[in-house]
C-alpha cells in the first residue's frame, strides 16, 4: 500500500494551507542555486586489479570471438573498411582496433545549450542530473490512476525540468505525448523543450528525419551557424543496444549522423541480468561493455575525438516473474563496477535514477536513492531519469519528480566543498572557547552569522514533531509534493528566447509538418 492509499481524502486541505504559508514566505520554494556538482569522493571500486582485467578480457573476447550484430548496412560497411571481420550481420572486432579507437575519445567534453550559462561538463568528476525520459504513461495524485501521456502533461514536466536547478539537462520526452501522431511528435515536443527550457536537450536516434530535425531545431533555437553548431557539442543522443549483442538500424543511423556533426553520444546497453545478459553481474557487465565499446569504436572511426560516453543500465530481473528490478544491491554493484571500467577505458559514464515502484511511496524512494547513490559512488558523470520515474520506466509522475529533486538537492549539498572546509573559521576554536563547558552555541555570533546557510533546508520534508504535523493537516509527503508541483506550474515563466529564434523554430516546425514529418508504420 502506498502512503497516500491509507490517507483519508478529506485531510488534504491542511496541506494546501501549509503550502500557501510556504509560498507566502518564499515564492513556492527556496532552492539551491544552479551549479555543476563536482564529486571529489574516492569512487567505490569493488573490483580488484585482477577483476578489472578479467572483465576487460571478457569484453574483448566477446568482441573478437562472438561478435556484435549491426543491422545497419552502412555501419557494417564502415567497420568492414576499418578492417573488422564481417559475416552476414555479425561484426568481429580486433581488440587492438577497439582500444585504439576508444583511446581517441575525449575523457572530458562540454555541451552548450542556447543559454551558455547552462553549459554542461561531461567528465572532470562532474555529476549531472536529468529528468525522467520516455515513459508512455502518466500518474499524479489528482488523477489517481495511470493514463497515456499527453502533450500538456509532457510540457508540465518540462516546466519542472526548467524550474529545478538540480536538474541539469532534458533527457528525452518526460512522458510520451500519445495525443500527438508519432510522425510529428518529435517536432512538437522538441519545440516545447527548446522554448520552455534553456537547458541541454536530447534527440532520439530513431531514424534520419528525427535526428536531422532535432539538430536543426537546436541550431535555430541558439541562432547558430552550421559551423558554430558543429564546433562543439550543443546536444546529445542516447542509444540503447538491443541486448544481447545487437545494434539496430535506426539508432545506428542516428549515432553516425550525430558523430559526423560533432554532437554528444551516449551508448547505454539495456542489460537485465538473467534475461538479456548472464545472471552473474560480472558477465552482465562484460557483455554491456562489449556492446558499448563497439559503438564507441564506430563513432571514433567516423570522427576521431567524437564526444562519447558509455552508459550502464545493468540490473536484474525478478526471477519469479521476469519483471525488471531496479535499485537493487545487484544494480548498485553493477553500476560501481561499470564506473570502475569506464575509468579504465578513459570514458565518461552515464547511470540512472530508477525504481520498480508503481506510486511515489517508500519503495519508490528507497529504490531511487539506492540508484542515485550508486551513481555517486561509481563516479558517474550523467544521471538519466533522476527525477520522476516510476514502474520501471512506464510511468512519469510529477509528485515523484518533486520528491526526487529533494533527494538530488541533498546529494548536491553533500558534495558541496564548503561542508568539509577546514579553515580557522570552520575549526571554530574561538567559538568553542567562548561557549566553554557551561554554555550553548545557539546565540553566539559564530552561529548567528551562519545559521541560515549552515545546514541543508528541505522543501518537501517535514521536520516538525507529530503534534505540529497533525495540527497543520497531517499532509503526507506525496501530497506535499503534489501541491508544490501545482504551485510551481502556477508561477512558471518560460526562459526568454530572442523573437527571431522562436520565429525560425515555428517556421521550421510548420514546414516539416507540411512535409509529413518522420515516416511511421501507421
Amino acid at each position: 500500500m502506498s502512503d497516500t492509499d491509507s490517507k483519508p481524502k478529506g485531510r488534504r486541505g491542511g496541506g494546501r494551507a501549509g503550502n500557501a504559508a510556504r509560498r507566502k514566505r518564499s515564492g513556492v520554494i527556496e532552492q539551491m542555486p544552479w551549479r555543476l556538482p563536482v564529486n571529489t569522493d574516492r569512487p567505490t571500486e569493488p573490483l580488484s586489479a585482477d577483476g578489472v582485467q578479467a572483465i576487460h578480457e571478457g569484453a574483448m573476447r566477446i568482441l573478437e570471438e562472438i561478435g556484435i550484430a549491426f543491422y545497419n548496412n552502412e555501419a557494417r560497411d564502415i567497420l568492414k573498411a576499418a578492417g573488422c571481420k564481417v559475416v552476414d550481420d555479425q561484426v568481429f572486432f580486433d581488440r587492438t582496433f577497439v582500444m585504439e579507437m576508444v583511446g581517441k575519445a575525449p575523457a572530458r567534453w562540454t555541451m552548450t545549450p542556447r543559454n551558455p550559462e547552462r553549459q554542461l561538463v561531461m567528465g572532470d568528476n562532474h555529476i549531472l542530473f536529468g529528468n525522467v525520459s520516455s515513459p508512455p504513461n502518466y500518474w499524479d495524485l489528482e488523477l489517481g490512476r495511470k493514463v497515456p501521456g499527453t502533450r500538456e502533461q509532457c510540457a508540465n514536466l518540462l516546466k519542472l525540468t526548467q524550474y529545478f536547478n538540480c536538474i541539469h539537462f532534458t533527457g528525452g520526452y518526460p512522458v510520451e505525448p500519445q495525443d500527438i501522431h508519432p510522425s510529428i511528435r518529435h517536432l512538437d515536443v522538441l519545440f516545447d523543450a527548446l522554448t520552455l527550457t534553456d537547458k541541454v536537450v536530447h534527440a532520439y536516434a530513431l531514424g534520419p528525419e528525427r535526428v536531422e530535425d532535432a539538430m536543426e531545431m537546436v541550431r535555430l533555437a541558439g541562432g547558430l551557424s552550421h559551423e558554430a553548431f558543429e564546433a562543439s557539442p550543443r546536444m546529445f543522443t542516447n542509444i540503447n543496444s538491443t541486448s544481447p549483442l545487437k545494434h539496430d538500424h535506426p539508432m545506428m543511423d542516428g549515432w553516425m549522423r550525430m558523430a559526423r556533426r560533432n554532437q554528444g553520444l551516449v551508448v547505454t546497453p539495456f542489460t537485465l541480468a538473467g534475461a538479456m545478459a548472464p545472471v552473474t553481474m560480472a558477465g552482465a557487465v562484460a557483455q554491456s561493455l562489449a556492446e558499448a565499446l563497439s559503438a564507441v569504436a564506430l563513432a571514433q572511426y567516423i570522427r576521431p575525438g567524437a564526444a562519447c560516453a558509455i552508459g550502464t543500465f545493468t540490473s536484474n530481473v525478478d526471477m519469479k516473474s521476469g519483471a525488471p528490478a531496479f535499485g537493487t544491491p545487484e544494480y548498485m554493484r553493477a553500476t560501481q563496477m561499470t564506473g570502475q571500467m569506464a575509468r579504465f577505458y578513459g570514458l565518461p559514464m552515464r547511470a540512472s535514477g530508477v525504481c520498480a515502484a508503481n506510486v511515489p511511496d517508500g519503495q519508490a524512494m528507497w529504490e531511487t536513492c539506492n540508484s542515485l547513490w550508486s551513481a555517486v559512488q561509481s563516479g558517474t558523470h550523467m544521471v538519466y531519469h533522476a527525477a520522476g520515474w516510476l514502474e520501471g520506466g512506464l510511468i512519469a509522475s510529477p509528485e515523484k519528480f518533486v520528491m526526487d529533486c529533494e533527494e538530488l538537492q541533498m546529494i548536491q549539498r553533500y558534495l558541496a566543498p564548503e561542508i568539509c572546509a577546514t579553515g580557522p573559521e570552520e575549526i571554530a576554536l574561538d567559538a568553542i572557547a567562548e561557549v566553554g563547558i557551561d554554555g550553548h552555541f545557539f546565540g553566539i555570533d559564530h552561529t548567528q552569522e551562519r545559521y541560515t546557510t549552515a545546514f541543508y533546508q528541505p522543501f518537501v520534508s517535514d521536520w516538525r514533531n507529530f503534534e505540529a504535523f497533525e495540527a497543520a493537516g497531517g499532509t503526507w509527503t506525496a501530497e506535499r509534493a503534489h501541491h508544490l508541483y501545482k504551485d510551481i506550474l502556477a508561477e512558471f515563466d518560460a526562459p526568454p528566447m530572442p523573437p527571431e529564434h522562436r520565429a525560425a523554430l515555428v517556421e521550421f516546425v510548420a514546414k516539416r509538418k507540411e512535409e509529413g514529418g518522420a515516416p511511421t508504420d501507421f
